[in-house]
Parts: C-alpha cells; sequence; structure tokens
C-alpha cells in the first residue's frame, strides 16, 4: 500500500510528462506476461484510465506468448523457437490467432472497461490492416510486417 506521500510525490515527478503528452496518442506495447498476473492488468488498466482523463489516447498492442504455449500444450501441439521466435505453422498460427484475437484481447478491452474507458480491440487481420511477408521460411509462417 503506498501513502498519501507517495502518491503526491510520483504525481509531482509525472506532471511534466502529462503536460508535454496532453493530446498525444502513445503507442504501448504490452507483454504476455505482464496479463499473467490479475494484479498488474488491474493497474495497467487503472493507469492508462487516470491518463486518459489527462487528455491522452493509446493504442495497446498486446502480446501473448505464455497463453499461446498454453495452448498448444492443451492441443498436442510442439513449439519450438529459433533466435526467440516461435517455428509457426499453419496449426501454430491458428492457435495463436485464437489466443490473440478471442482471449487476450476481449480480457484486455474489458480490463478497459471495468475502469470506465471505452476501447475496442482489433486484429492486424481484420480490414488488412496489416500485411506481412515471410522473413525466414525455416520459421514458417513469421514474417516481418509490411
Amino acid at each position: 500500500m503506498t501513502s498519501t506521500n507517495e502518491r503526491a510525490s510520483v504525481l509531482i515527478e509525472a506532471l511534466p510528462y502529462i503536460r508535454k503528452f496532453q493530446g498525444a496518442t502513445i503507442v504501448i506495447k504490452y507483454g504476455g506476461h505482464a496479463m499473467d498476473k490479475p494484479d498488474l492488468s488491474s493497474a495497467f488498466a487503472t493507469d492508462l484510465a487516470q491518463l486518459s482523463e489527462q487528455g491522452m489516447s493509446f493504442v495497446v498492442v498486446h502480446g501473448g506468448g505464455p497463453q499461446i504455449s498454453s495452448l498448444l500444450k492443451r492441443l498436442n501441439i510442439e513449439s519450438h523457437f529459433v533466435d526467440g521466435l516461435r517455428v509457426t505453422d499453419a496449426a501454430t498460427m491458428e492457435a495463436a490467432e485464437m489466443v490473440l484475437c478471442g482471449q487476450v484481447n476481449k480480457a484486455v478491452v474489458n480490463e478497459f472497461a471495468q475502469q470506465g474507458v471505452r476501447a475496442a480491440g482489433i486484429s492486424g487481420r481484420d480490414g488488412g490492416l496489416l500485411r506481412a511477408t515471410v522473413k525466414n521460411p525455416a520459421l514458417g509462417l513469421v514474417g516481418t510486417v509490411e
């Protein structure tokens, strides 16, 4: 539990940044490991809700590696990595999309909704928002965003 003095100190330190980024749209990468901890998920949503009240907008790009690994294990699909990248065949891609679009994305949007923040979840596949080309054929469907 933080004291009132600690909270005031943090706000005083943050004030110049809040002023600087008021009206800005900020892109944030939200990792899958942080999402595994309910207290961190709640704190993340609370912090962004407070900053949005100060006039900032956010685009949250989320991960979901641990959640994908968990589903692959339940489906008995072997998962392996090369240089930190998951080798992705068609079955792995389907599982990843199920997790990221159907589970993780919905959970992130729900966390914001609980804080009173209007949010919408979309996939890079929606409307051809993002396109990628294969990076290294040995990695399967892993690609670089065009």
